[in-house]
């Protein structure tokens, strides 16, 4: 019975060790974030409308903004992020070892990083799909006319594989020239050290505005892969899980209750539960989530809801002038739904 004794009080202290264990990592990083005073998200080291700095050297972009609303939901102050620019090769080793506490870079979400890498995509911010852009005096209009080309490509990316199943497939060969950043790969296609530049195509628009002559390249129209791009964060902390996850659906779902940064204040008044239940005038508020209770008017207030967000940074009011297509609402023949608050 002693024996019995000793191993059941051994079951139970290694239970509430990791019961212990557990919490902590639950609150490890609003914890942390709460006390340094901003939140340290991984951005790329470059790509206009995503995450690029400015002529004055302030991050810009729709990645950008999304770490700007989780410092607005959790800190109640936007601009208490700081920054970190990382390569493909080490954004995902920097989450990993706690360097930085979102990871919000142009990133696709995929099985292998899901689970193998021990990461948690908080959902999708924009769906894009690989495509290719090329020299336009090379008279190419398709990428089936692409067999025996160079190809710039980014290292450390799904960029790589989806290439090379695409070439594969068609029974065509190509040369690979890789580089580590996506700034690096686009100078190596304008000096000429390929016949094509490969990313997702929403970065080859990107891309051309930085070229000497934008006009002189042309972005080919197959789409080869699904990239449903967006922010990251570690497993194992179900609580920044949470925040992260819902900072981005309250501002899908602001936009389709109409709730914008220059109409926040005169709808808190508004008679709809679902709006009140955004704004957190009624409902849940911020207790589960573990922050301030008016979170998701911060977000909207300080950033914007998800349409704003988009058309500044990468839509119709930004150079890239991406339309909305399949990143435009439900409602309005678009992917984009976000669960309800309530």
């Amino acid at each position: 019975m002693a024996k019995k004794a000793k191993v059941l009080l051994a079951v139970l202290a290694t239970s509430t060790a990791l019961m212990t264990g557990t919490s902590y990592a639950a609150n490890a990083t609003l914890g942390k974030v709460t006390k340094q005073g901003f939140v340290q998200c991984g951005v790329s080291t470059g790509l206009p409308g995503f995450s690029n700095p400015n002529s004055k050297g302030e991050w810009e972009g729709i990645d950008v903004e999304y770490c700007q609303a989780l410092a607005a939901a959790v800190l109640g102050d936007k601009t208490k992020v700081k920054y970190v620019p990382l390569t493909a090769k080490e954004r995902f080793t920097a989450l990993q070892s706690g360097e930085i506490d979102v990871l919000s870079r142009n990133t696709t979400w995929t099985l292998h990083r899901d689970t193998a890498l021990g990461l948690n995509f908080v959902g999708v911010n924009y769906y894009d799909g690989q495509g290719f852009m090329v020299k336009k005096d090379l008279g190419i209009s398709s990428a089936t006319e692409l067999d025996g080309a160079s190809v710039c490509v980014q290292s450390g990316t799904t960029t790589e594989l989806n290439l090379a199943d695409y070439f594969r497939n068609k029974g065509m060969k190509y040369s690979p020239v890789v580089f580590d950043t996506a700034a690096q790969t686009s100078k190596g296609f304008e000096a000429g050290r390929c016949d094509v530049l490969t990313t997702d195509q929403s970065g080859l628009y990107a891309l051309r505005l930085n070229l000497a002559n934008p006009k002189s390249a042309v972005v080919l129209p197959e789409i080869i892969s699904k990239e449903p791009l967006g922010p990251v964060v570690r497993q194992g902390d179900d609580q920044w899980f949470n925040i992260a996850k819902w900072t981005l659906n309250a501002m899908i779902n602001a936009e389709e209750y109409g709730i914008n940064s220059k109409n926040a204040d005169q709808m808190r008044s508004s008679k709809d539960p679902n709006v009140r239940r955004i704004l957190g005038v009624d409902g849940p508020k911020g207790k589960g989530l573990g922050i301030r209770d008016d979170w998701g008017y911060q977000i909207i207030k300080q950033v914007g809801n998800y349409g704003e967000s988009f058309e500044r940074t990468v839509g119709k009011g930004s150079p890239l002038d991406i339309s909305r297509g399949v990143n435009a609402l439900w409602n309005a023949g678009g992917f984009m739904y976000a669960p309800p608050i309530r």
